[in-house]
């Protein structure tokens, strides 16, 4: 099977060089595709100096969106979606892409050490975990994580993931609800810690709001 590498990335110019360059290093990585999300920084240059196919959207329109123009250019049987922050660390998705590529899983989401919860970031998991279980009967370690690994196919098949923030949790219940065989891989990926800076704030924040829409939307479909 052949993977495509997505990064969605706002502003990631730190990173983005490395991570690229960790996904290229993958099993049967056929390409690696970077969705510039609006950034006002090198983000897009320095993704494609570093061999990634660039797309690049005119205005900031959230993960979903980036997640979506990615899949939508994706040549491999297996997509593997990634924080563009990860760095070196990208290296960790080899275990996510042994689950789908060997049939033991359709969707694989990784689970990352664990760190103390800073600024309402655990309120953000801990409604995301209650309410996947409550819609699902599946609890989840890791219900945001970016992490992912999934058969194309099946990915398209899940259709609408929302917008912004409701990514995760949508996928992750629609997956479950269509009976696919979704599993959680311990990994020791590292991304960059948010602080409690107002950006910051206003990140999770933002984070919190598009997690209660998903469930709202996937309570009442």
């Amino acid at each position: 099977m052949t993977v495509s590498v997505v990064f969605p990335a706002h502003n990631e110019a730190a990173r983005i060089g490395a991570s690229v360059r960790a996904a290229k290093a993958l099993p049967e990585v056929a390409q690696v595709i970077v969705v510039d999300d609006g950034s006002d920084d090198e983000t897009a240059s320095l993704a494609e100096r570093a061999g990634a196919k660039v797309i690049r959207l005119s205005a900031n329109l959230g993960k979903a969106e980036a997640l979506r123009q990615g899949v939508l250019a994706a040549v491999g049987d297996v997509v593997l979606t990634l924080d563009a922050d990860l760095g070196e660390s990208v290296a960790e998705a080899a275990r996510l892409l042994q689950e789908v590529t060997s049939g033991r899983a359709d969707l694989a989401i990784a689970t990352l050490p664990k760190r103390p919860h800073r600024g309402g970031l655990g309120l953000v998991v801990g409604l995301a975990r209650f309410g996947i279980r409550r819609l699902t009967g599946r609890l989840m370690q890791a219900p945001l994580s970016g992490q992912r690994a999934c058969r194309r196919q099946a990915l398209l098949e899940l259709g609408d993931l929302g917008r912004g923030w409701q990514v995760e949790v949508r996928m992750t219940i629609q997956a479950l609800r269509r009976g696919l065989s979704v599993v959680e891989v311990e990994t020791a990926m590292t991304h960059r810690a948010t602080g409690r800076r107002p950006k910051d704030v206003w990140h999770r924040g933002g984070q919190f709001v598009g997690v209660a829409q998903a469930l709202w939307y996937c309570w009442r479909s």
